[in-house]
């Protein structure tokens, strides 16, 4: 169930910021690409890392393919 609720608060920018840290995508390419500033990339993050419970890139990349929001 808890799954089914994180699911739902991913937003579609959110997704491409998830997308963007699976495949290493470097901060100021992610910034160009989801049309910030490059020090905003940093709280966005953070408001995703909250929203999906984890800490790091690390960690959300892991939740995100756990929980179906990424391929593996």
């Amino acid at each position: 169930m808890a799954t089914a609720t994180v699911m739902l608060l991913i937003t579609p920018s959110e997704r491409a910021l998830l997308e963007c840290l699976a495949t290493g995508v470097p901060t100021t390419e992610i910034a160009r690409r989801a049309g910030l500033n490059e020090h905003e990339v940093e709280p966005s993050l953070q408001v995703l890392f909250t929203r999906m419970g984890v800490i790091s890139c690390t960690e959300a990349v892991a939740a995100a393919v756990r929980r179906g929001l990424l391929a593996a």
